[in-house]
């Protein structure tokens, strides 16, 4: 064969597989990226010598060349922040944004980059909101950009591939880091910095997203829809019960206008008596007041029945979180008052 007549053949060969690997390309999923901050989006900033905002969306996607192997990405940078600037207009706008991204027919899921500080806030409010079937997976980074073994492009991938993954659907929202799926409901962290931080207590992780595939152990039951009516949601305040609390804050929370107050009790959901009688002001005034725990797992129960024990509080008009934590309680209450603020009405939400 002569050499122009192998040259020839190379470029064909060539152009063959060009338009093989386009192929395959065009059949990967699309995944969008809307990226809001926090240290998975941070460097060292030389000046000040600490982690600050310092890079995009697609930065991010840049330090994983493999994710190319499992969805198109598209990228949406929305804010740069820490998740402790995040607060309900910031939800309502990323709400309004994954919405959109999932209503497109070829979008097989939404990722959010997010700091870890409130992420399950985030997520809980993400799956409380969206209506999508579609995944949602939500991803932080214990480790700066600018650390050694920084743990963003892996967790990255791993959403990547959640996202794609056909068991991901009607799951809601989730948050993936260091390779465990954990539910929005039940989430929490649990560590100040371990890159294991993600845990859901008593019920364990979803899944894992391991070397070879996707893999998911249960479905989380736990799950309803509100519909987001309005741009500025209610006004709704957390107070927590210590050893001495006077009430005061309760009180405080009633003159500054809230809508709605979610009590961080104690045990089984119980407060001391200035706490009690502070609670019955605020309810007498028409204000729903929710009693959660501050206790990891297990539910709040109306089992004691001395003055602030759990029984007496909702004796006195007292709503039961359930097994929700107060920053999560606090969400559905705020959801919750955009059409009622009747005490039955939001029970049977929290009982959900």
């Amino acid at each position: 064969m002569s050499g122009r007549k192998m040259l020839l053949r190379g470029i064909v060969i060539g152009v063959m597989l060009l338009l093989v690997a386009g192929t395959a390309l065009a059949d990967l999923p699309v995944v969008k990226l809307i990226a809001t901050g926090g240290t998975i989006a941070m460097k060292i900033d030389p000046v000040k010598k600490a982690p600050v905002p310092a890079i995009s969306g697609e930065d991010l996607i840049a330090t994983v060349p493999e994710i190319a192997k499992v969805a198109k990405m598209e990228v949406q940078n929305l804010s740069n922040v820490p998740s402790d600037y995040m607060d309900p207009p910031r939800w309502v706008e990323l709400q309004k944004a994954v919405s959109q991204a999932l209503a497109r027919p070829e979008v097989a899921g939404v990722i959010v980059s997010h700091g870890t500080d409130t992420l399950e806030e985030t997520a809980y409010f993400l799956d409380l909101t969206v209506s999508s079937q579609k995944p949602i997976v939500l991803i932080g980074a214990q480790r700066n950009a600018s650390e050694k073994d920084f743990d963003g492009p892996r967790n990255l991938l791993n959403a990547a591939r959640v996202c794609v993954s056909p068991e991901a659907k009607g799951k809601g929202a989730m948050i993936v880091l260091n390779n465990q799926i954990n539910a929005a409901r039940e989430v929490t962290k649990t560590h100040t910095s371990d890159v294991e931080t993600f845990k859901s207590g008593d019920f364990g992780f979803l899944g894992n997203a391991d070397d070879d595939r996707v893999i998911f152990y249960r479905a989380p039951l736990r799950r309803q829809h509100l519909d987001l009516k309005q741009e500025k949601l209610p006004y709704v305040e957390i107070v927590s019960m210590y050893g001495g609390a006077d009430g005061a804050m309760v009180r405080a929370a009633a003159a500054a206008g809230a809508k709605g107050i979610v009590i961080q009790a104690l045990g089984w959901g119980n407060v001391n008596v200035p706490m009690y009688e502070a609670i019955k002001e605020a309810i007498g005034k028409g204000i729903p007041v929710v009693i959660s725990t501050r206790v990891y797992n297990g539910r709040v129960l109306p089992v004691y029945g001395f003055q602030g024990g759990g029984k007496t509080l909702k004796e006195a008009g007292a709503i039961s979180a359930d097994n929700l934590p107060a920053q999560k309680a606090r969400i559905l209450l705020m959801l919750a008052l955009q059409t009622t603020s009747k005490p039955a009405d939001i029970q049977k939400l929290f009982d959900k």
